[in-house]
């Protein structure tokens, strides 16, 4: 990474990130306190967040938030049900609106992510990556990704590093603004909206119940 890139990533990225951050949470106040109304009642006792763990940058692990869009109803052997009958109505609008990705502001605000960035993965498949896809890991892990602008749920997960690892080389104005621009027209437009997987949620965030 260049000079020139690291002191983009100190002096604008993170306070724009943090700024950003502060303004969305104050404006969409509203939306997040009627959200967990919502949730309260929809998730019947489940909760309304979601966390897991998360490599981040340099592969420190933090926890990642996200509203939580489905019960945690089990059947008479105490196994959960599938996704699909554990997914509300609420929870549906509430994914297809990505609403849901909302409290990833708060992961925002702390550092631990920024709103461009490679997505950040299970951390049981850090074993699995090659010394290259390890350098996703480089910089701070986003909200939206290149990779998440440039196909999403219709590459293949090999391209999807190879985009990751494109962006950490080529991290900086040009590029944040293109996706940033490009996530605004995908969440409009409902593109690559996942409604019914618990494991690919709105956008490849999340794998497991939520």
């Amino acid at each position: 990474m260049t000079k020139q890139q690291k002191l983009y990533i100190r002096l604008v990225k993170r306070p724009v990130g943090f700024l950003g951050a502060l303004v969305a949470l104050l404006l969409l106040s509203p939306v997040f306190l009627a959200t967990m109304i919502l949730l309260h009642f929809a998730n019947k006792g489940a909760g309304v967040f979601f966390t897991q763990e998360r490599p981040g940058k340099n592969e420190k692990i933090f926890k990642a938030l996200k509203f939580k869009t489905m019960t945690d109803e089990r059947d008479a052997d105490g196994n959960l049900l599938p996704d699909a009958d554990r997914l509300t109505k609420v929870g549906k609008f509430i994914r297809s609106t990505s609403i849901d990705e909302l409290p990833q502001l708060i992961n925002i605000l702390k550092g631990d992510m920024a709103f461009i960035g490679p997505r950040p993965l299970l951390v049981r498949y850090l074993p699995l990556y090659s010394a290259e896809q390890h350098r996703r890991h480089e910089v701070t892990p986003g909200m939206s990704g290149w990779a998440q602008v440039n196909g999403r749920n219709n590459i293949s997960w090999t391209r999807k590093f190879e985009l990751d690892v494109y962006y950490v080389d080529h991290i900086g104005p040009a590029i944040d603004g293109k996706i940033f621009f490009r996530t605004i027209k995908k969440v409009f437009c409902r593109e690559d909206i996942n409604t019914t997987s618990g494991q690919a949620a709105t956008m490849d965030y999340f794998n497991g119940s939520n």
